[in-house]
């Protein structure tokens, strides 16, 4: 029988809540002007905490996939899509290399990461978050080298998530799984975590993700369209 561990319900569901919180708070300024600043060290916090959730559960959840691939494969796919669709809709700042193209490479590296002795595993992690806060001082004059972290003059992207220092995150995850849960036979927690609605954020949340920005945006236009026709 498939064990099922609530607390990672949990941590999913709090991640894509607190994301959609935060991309409703940019909306409110950026496309309905409203005197907000997501910029903030509250908003940014959340905005960040959502995305540091994702990429560590991902991390984890790859000890139980059995089928990273192919998984990593199809975010990294969404990915491209909003890369297409961000284009189109706000050049100056399209999406390139943000949370889903990072969730899709690290889910097609998973398999390796997962075969690496501990040790490595910390030893790796430390290297890719030095090399991301290094990168970060770093400009080259080619966008070749943004999935790893290595920006160009001028850059600017709405999301915006490269391997280093990220990378170290996704590590994190995976040595959490092997240190809890790897040859666990029971629930991690004695209590039990039987909360549909939590369940339904963990499950659909990649496809939450996907829409909640559009809906978002069409419900701020409609508002707008409204309040300047009375």
């Amino acid at each position: 029988m498939k064990i099922r561990h609530g607390e990672i319900d949990v941590l999913r569901a709090v991640a894509i809540v607190l994301m959609v919180l935060f991309h409703f708070v940019y909306d409110l300024k950026e496309f309905a002007g409203v005197n907000v600043d997501y910029r903030s060290p509250l908003w940014f916090f959340i905005g960040k905490a959502s995305a540091l959730l994702f990429i560590f559960i991902s991390g984890l959840s790859s000890g139980f996939s059995k089928s990273p691939l192919r998984r990593g494969l199809k975010v990294l796919l969404y990915g491209m899509v909003i890369t297409v669709v961000t284009y189109l809709f706000m050049k100056d700042e399209y999406v390139r290399f943000g949370i889903l193209h990072f969730l899709g490479v690290s889910m097609i590296l998973s398999p390796l990461l997962v075969r690496l002795s501990s040790p490595t595993l910390w030893g790796l992690a430390g290297s890719s978050a030095v090399l991301g806060f290094w990168f970060e001082e770093q400009v080259l004059n080619t966008s070749l080298m943004l999935p790893f972290g290595l920006m160009y003059d001028g850059f600017a992207s709405m999301d915006y998530y490269p391997l280093f220092p990220y990378l170290a995150v996704t590590i994190l995850g995976v040595l959490a799984y092997r240190y809890f849960y790897a040859e666990r036979t029971e629930p991690l927690f004695p209590f039990r975590l039987d909360s549909a609605g939590i369940q339904w954020l963990s499950r659909n949340s990649l496809g939450i993700y996907l829409i909640h920005q559009p809906l978002l945006l069409v419900m701020i236009f409609l508002i707008n369209f409204l309040r300047s026709n009375n």
